[in-house]
């Protein structure tokens, strides 16, 4: 028989050792050195847990999905031990007017210190009647809890931007968080869904630090989009030296070449996925040969499509003299090309010199 008690520590052990791993895996994320680890722990266990109000609005609950698949911590560790989340309408017990007195008790009573975050485009057209909840427009309901948070984290690029929903020609009027805020500081945590850890870094280094990240001009925080994919991208290397899939399922897209000619726009987007992945499956979508869509930057769904046209004017920065990728492959073609004449050349240029040697070694002369 297996002793429950044991069993019992040593899913507690697991558990600490999953907890520890996720602050760390943070603190890489955030940039900061090992030595702040133990701040990240205490943060993330204090007993002062920070009230937060996740709101849903014009969204498919991507996000939510992707962070209840979260690992390090997982949702269950996140929602009871790091975070008290009073009001969140996919996941909570509460429905109807309990989950409209929750809502309301926690502003009340955690005005000025409780974390709201925002999952969804916020529709303004005639008046916003495009978005309702318990009777009340999402422009209402942002308008009334916004104020009173301490901040507002806008999860997903639809809070941050619009997203699909903003997408020309927007009927609905669809706008992001940023653009009908003001007063509370608000930072976005864009992608479609984003990576878990991202938001999960934003939280720790609040409860951290009693302040927001450093973000960019977009309001993204610069530890999880301070880089283009392109950057950090396990098929950069093919890129810079000319090897591209020219089409899906051809031998380049068989084999990990760049995937740019069908379409990624890691050339133009700003985003940790290289580098973060997502929920302990070590992939995203390059890794398993599909290219990038750039869905962390604003008006994807417009400024990236065609999705599989490659973006215009990214310039090649390999071999001398390559400036497009149109060009790339037979410039290294004929450099490899001439590289292995010269390299011939050589050999056989070896070759005659070791032969006139042992000619002249028979006869007994020099070579001089």
């Amino acid at each position: 028989m297996i002793d429950t008690a044991q069993g019992t520590d040593l899913d507690l052990q697991v558990n600490r050792r999953g907890f520890l791993k996720g602050c760390t895996m943070v603190a890489a994320a955030l940039g900061i050195s090992e030595a702040m680890i133990p701040k990240l722990v205490e943060a993330a266990t204090s007993a002062q847990r920070p009230p937060v109000i996740w709101l849903h609005f014009q969204e498919c609950t991507g996000c939510t999905e992707s962070l209840l698949r979260a690992s390090h911590p997982d949702i269950g560790r996140l929602i009871l031990e790091i975070i008290s989340l009073d009001y969140h309408e996919t996941v909570m017990a509460a429905a109807g007017h309990q989950a409209e007195k929750s809502l309301h008790d926690t502003m009340e009573k955690y005005a000025g210190k409780f974390l709201c975050v925002v999952e969804g485009a916020i529709p303004t057209k005639d008046k916003g009647i495009y978005c309702k909840i318990a009777g009340r427009t999402a422009v209402d309901i942002l308008a009334e809890v916004a104020p009173k948070a301490a901040a507002i984290i806008a999860i997903g690029s639809c809070a941050s931007y619009g997203g699909i929903q903003a997408a020309a020609p927007n009927p609905t009027d669809a706008k992001g968080v940023m653009d009908l805020v003001s007063g509370t500081p608000v930072i976005n945590i864009p992608g479609c869904p984003p990576n878990p850890i991202s938001l999960l870094g934003t939280i720790l280094h609040y409860l951290t630090f009693n302040r927001l990240p450093i973000t960019d001009n977009l309001g993204r925080p610069l530890f999880a989009y301070g880089r283009k994919i392109h950057d950090h991208c396990e098929r950069r290397a093919h890129f810079d030296e000319g090897r591209f899939a020219e089409q899906f399922g051809d031998f380049g897209h068989r084999n990990g070449y760049c995937l740019y000619k069908v379409g990624c726009k890691g050339p133009g987007t700003f985003s940790n996925c290289p580098s973060a992945r997502f929920n302990d499956v070590d992939v995203w979508p390059v890794s398993v040969g599909h290219g990038c869509v750039g869905c962390t930057e604003p008006n994807f769904w417009d400024t990236m499509t065609p999705f599989y046209e490659r973006l215009p004017n990214v310039q090649f920065p390999g071999t001398a003299g390559i400036t497009d990728v149109d060009s790339a492959g037979k410039k290294i073609l004929s450099v490899a090309a001439a590289a292995i004449g010269i390299h011939a050349a050589i050999g056989i240029g070896k070759k005659l010199v070791k032969g006139c040697v042992c000619k002249d070694d028979k006869k007994g002369g020099t070579n001089s």
